[in-house]
């Protein structure tokens, strides 16, 4: 078989790894050409391995992938981006952490590449690298996630009857998929409450590109309320709790 079928190159962003036998490691990439992946390196765990410091979470790397009948396997990898500020402090480790667990939770093996989401992930890492406040990146990652893959929130009309959402006060419904009108809302069970200031600043994020995005002024009580609700939102989604914002809150204490 020619070598183009048995090896390819790919551009990835190493989301974990877990120790495989006595000097081995899985890796789990999310590559721009395939989506999700694991990978044997082979060797990763010895003392003098060149592999090792390339194959550590939140590092954008090239890599030279062998296929087998099971996982691939890999042969050679470079370090494009080290993201070292993320290493170097624990709040944005937690910050980088939780980038990549949603990212995780959300996505299966194989399901095919999205480049448009892989080039969100290495700039919000950038992001996170560059900025003094990394609030603002963190949601406006969390928003177009959503659009990604396919649960945008419907924040302009009501998720329910599709009327115009009006300025005030509203609620939202995490099993409809966005925003309920206050009229629709006097009948619906399992409604949160969402302020108008919360849902402006939704709509900022959704709509804008980053820089204008990054331009948004919020008041902490705000912060809070933003925050509280879209990691709600991804835990209805997933059925299952998120570890890395309880690193994050002790963090800030």
């Amino acid at each position: 078989m020619p070598d183009q079928f048995r090896s390819y190159r790919s551009e990835a962003v190493v989301l974990r790894h877990a120790n495989l036998g006595e000097a081995d490691r899985i890796v789990t990439l999310y590559t721009r050409e395939q989506g999700k992946l694991r990978a044997i390196a082979k060797g990763a765990r010895k003392i003098r391995s060149r592999k090792a410091g390339h194959l550590e979470p939140f590092t954008h790397i090239t890599v030279q992938l062998a296929k087998t009948r099971d996982m691939p396997i890999v042969t050679q990898v470079e370090t494009i981006h080290g993201y070292l500020p993320l290493r170097d402090n624990l709040s944005l480790t937690g910050y980088a952490s939780y980038v990549l667990e949603l990212l995780d939770r959300f996505t299966f093996d194989q399901e095919g590449g999205n480049s448009a989401m892989f080039r969100l992930l290495i700039e919000t890492l950038d992001r996170l690298c560059e900025m003094e406040d990394p609030w603002v990146a963190i949601r406006f990652y969390e928003i177009q996630l959503l659009d990604f893959l396919g649960f945008r929130p419907h924040l302009f009309e009501c998720a329910n009857c599709r009327a115009e959402i009006q300025a005030v006060d509203q609620f939202f419904s995490p099993s409809i998929g966005g925003v309920i009108c206050r009229s629709c809302g006097d009948g619906l069970p399992g409604l949160w409450k969402i302020s108008v200031d919360v849902l402006k600043y939704l709509r900022h994020f959704q709509r804008s590109s980053f820089e204008q995005a990054s331009r948004a002024k919020v008041a902490p009580e705000l912060r809070r309320e933003i925050e509280e609700l879209t990691q709600a939102y991804f835990v209805y989604l997933l059925e299952r709790s998120l570890n890395t914002p309880t690193f994050i809150k002790r963090m800030a204490v």
